[in-house]
């Protein structure tokens, strides 16, 4: 049995967190779920850079990296190896949202033309999902109503568990004939226990991209050695400068004997110490691959497989691969779905809501005055606030509210 004066007190925190939560909720569902279709959107407006017509023999792709290299305003720090003869050669400088790429045709020597991310519409998409298109201050917003969300998933679970009257019937009741208020009521409450742990994933997969919390993932990580190992990128790794550097066409022939799964790099050196690296990006995390080569011998300094990498980082990036629907179009279903219900979800709370608010009154749960919250309750609020300290920092400021309000 469920201890009635602890269910009130849940309620309230529930309802009022939910209240506050929601309309942010709704712009993370919509964003995250139209983002889902960046590929489908962009793939047709970048057609005529990716693709060339096979005409005659192809350059070397030493010759296509000069071309290259006269473009960027940095030099390229990888190539993309084409899977077609219909394809035009990527060269790559930057990471992530400063990523550029520019594309020559392996025929002609001509610059197809250049993709950077932040030139998309759904990279504005991404940034009001991420950021609310407020910089670091939304950032720390999304960070903030993401951790009330694990408080909300956890305390709605807890509210909406049927007591021993109501039985297993109790998880799947939807009231269909009791008025508007009963039903999205239902239908809040039964959609968000089903979805709990699917909404719980999404939420760790996007954890990592927040500011305070990925921050100290990162060092716990860092301390605890469970990241990616210090040579994974190279660093660290040096060639023996003697005599001339290998061609990037023998780097491109060795890479296509290692048949590694998904598309296919070469890492070019960086400076006259720097080493090749043959590599694979694919969501089959475990497939994933990366070779080190000395750039003037050929011979392999180094070689990473996927077990090499920390078990905090490899969750970590299953997570977030979970989070974009990635790995496959089940997952990329299931997130779209996910983004439905959680914002029809929201939508039916706040129905729910507005039918039984009284006029002129907020409606908040009441909670007996005499009733105490326990020293476990206490203690799985100061755990959450250490986890997500953005969730402490903000309960911290509603408890010295309270006081003070009490004081009055």
């Amino acid at each position: 049995m469920k201890h009635k004066k602890l269910n009130q007190w849940l309620w309230k925190w529930h309802f009022i967190a939910g209240l506050i939560a929601l309309p942010f909720v709704v712009l993370l569902a919509i964003t995250g779920g139209v983002y889902l279709f960046k590929d489908n959107y962009e793939a047709p407006k970048k057609t005529h850079i990716k693709y060339v017509i096979p005409n005659g023999t192809p350059i070397a792709f030493q010759e296509q990296l000069q071309i290259a290299t006269k473009t960027f305003k940095k030099s390229p720090n990888a190539m993309v190896i084409p899977t077609g003869k219909d394809q035009a050669t990527e060269f790559v400088s930057g990471r992530f949202s400063h990523k550029k790429s520019v594309f020559v045709n392996p025929y002609t020597g001509e610059v197809t033309g250049k993709i950077s991310p932040k030139d998309s519409k759904m990279y504005l998409v991404r940034k009001l999902h991420g950021e609310l298109l407020l910089g670091k201050f939304g950032t720390k917003i999304v960070e903030l109503i993401a951790s009330w969300l694990f408080v909300l998933i956890i305390t709605g679970v807890y509210v909406f568990w049927p007591n021993r009257k109501q039985g297993l019937k109790g998880f799947f009741t939807i009231r269909f004939k009791q008025g508007k208020r009963t039903l999205f009521r239902d239908l809040h409450a039964v959609l968000g226990f089903w979805m709990s742990v699917l909404l719980l994933m999404t939420l760790a997969g996007g954890m990592p991209w927040t500011d305070v919390f990925g921050d100290n993932f990162k060092w716990l990580q860092k301390v605890t050695n469970t990241g990616f190992p210090k040579t994974w990128r190279g660093i660290g790794l040096q060639s023996h400068a003697k005599g001339e550097t290998i061609a990037l066409d023998n780097m491109v022939a060795l890479a296509k004997t290692k048949n590694l799964k998904g598309k296919l790099n070469i890492g070019l050196p960086k400076g006259k110490k720097g080493v090749y690296t043959i590599y694979n990006e694919t969501f089959d995390l475990d497939a994933q691959k990366r070779f080190y080569y000395d750039q003037y011998s050929g011979k392999q300094v180094l070689k990473h497989n996927w077990e090499d990498v920390g078990i905090l980082m490899r969750g970590r990036m299953w997570f977030m691969a979970f989070h974009q629907g990635q790995f496959g179009l089940w997952n990329w279903v299931l997130m779209l779905f996910i983004a439905v219900v959680l914002a029809f979800m929201s939508v039916a709370a706040l129905v729910s809501y507005l039918k039984r608010k009284p006029s002129g009154s907020w409606g908040a749960p009441k909670v007996p005055a005499q009733f105490k919250v326990g020293y476990g309750i206490i203690g799985i609020i100061v755990l959450l606030g250490i986890v997500f300290p953005l969730f402490g920092i903000s309960v911290v400021l509603i408890v010295l509210v309270a006081i003070l309000r009490g004081r009055k």
